[in-house]
């Protein structure tokens, strides 16, 4: 662990002592900008094959064809539904 008192020195000024106590976890891994974009690019492909396959089988009802009691009314507009 990089901990301990550091302190800079510029033009021969030195400034006052800064403590660091810095504590990494055990289980972590690090993650740099190539991991990061290919999560991103990941992610966006696998949500446009989604939208895709979400489209193909929503767009299979439009050969279907239509019952009889899809084209006509079932009751006339005058009559009241008892």
């Amino acid at each position: 662990d990089p901990r301990g008192v550091y302190s800079c020195e510029i033009n021969g000024k030195r400034s006052p002592p800064l403590q660091v106590h810095y504590r990494m976890c055990q289980n972590c891994i690090e993650v740099d900008a190539p991991t990061i974009s290919g999560i991103v690019v990941a992610d966006v492909v696998a949500t446009i094959f989604l939208a895709v396959a979400v489209y193909c089988i929503t767009g299979q009802d439009k050969g279907r064809m239509s019952r009889a009691s899809d084209r006509q009314n079932l009751i006339a507009n005058e009559q009241l539904y008892q």
